[in-house]
């Protein structure tokens, strides 16, 4: 009787010593997959935060770039289009005048020799048809 006695004292001490095990093996269990959990959640948002941040900086960049581009290019062509258009006005205006000028100094130089000649042709004359 002793001897079924011990053998049960010691089958419940193996069943409860397993089931502890078992309990053991689930809250290691449970804290592993928090664990898991936790470090995968705050690797990703890491990693997200960090990928957010480069891309915004990286597109920030290119945007700046190619605005400053394009407005630098059409300031340039604008300033250039001005500039051209009050060169070419100031050059044919200058041209103009000094031309005009020298063409009405030349026709009055003309005129005015043409004139003394035929007035000393004629005086010339009166005074042959006089004498």
């Amino acid at each position: 009787m002793k001897e079924n006695a011990v053998i049960t004292i010691i089958s419940i001490t193996i069943i409860v010593l397993n089931m502890m095990m078992i309990i053991v093996l689930d809250i290691k269990n449970a804290i592993m997959m928090a664990t898991m959990a936790e470090v995968t959640a705050v690797t990703m948002a890491e990693i997200m935060v960090a990928t957010m941040t480069e891309v915004m900086a990286v597109t920030t960049a290119v945007v700046m770039a190619v605005t400053m581009a394009v407005t630098m290019a059409v300031i340039m062509a604008v300033i250039m289009v001005v500039t051209t258009a009050v060169i070419m006005a100031v050059t044919m205006a200058v041209i103009t005048a000094v031309v005009m000028a020298v063409t009405m100094a030349v026709i009055t130089a003309v005129t005015t020799a043409v004139v003394k000649d035929v007035a000393a042709v004629g005086a010339g004359c009166f005074n042959l048809i006089n004498n």
